[in-house]
């Protein structure tokens, strides 16, 4: 299996854990996955400053900024096989 179909194995993966992952769990699935797919985050800062979600998915996508999307897939690959333990 390539890195590309063990990415989307995982992401399907992620939808069926037995148990929900903390927030900061959720975070750091959520920045691994944009950075993947997107790349460096690419859009402005929330606006609102009582978009507390919004606020903290910009801020974790953002820390992952330089990342190579294949290291970004990897990583998101370990952490949802870490969740499925």
């Amino acid at each position: 299996m390539d890195l590309m179909q063990q990415f989307e194995a995982a992401v399907a993966d992620s939808k069926t854990l037995s148990e929900k992952p903390s927030n900061e769990i959720l975070l750091q699935l959520y920045a691994l996955y944009k950075q993947a797919t997107e790349g460096d985050i690419h859009t402005e800062t929330p606006s609102n400053p009582f978009d507390f979600v919004a606020k903290a998915k910009y801020n974790a996508w953002e820390e992952q900024k330089g990342m190579q999307k294949e290291a970004a897939m990897e990583a998101y690959i370990e952490l949802v096989r870490k969740l499925k333990g």
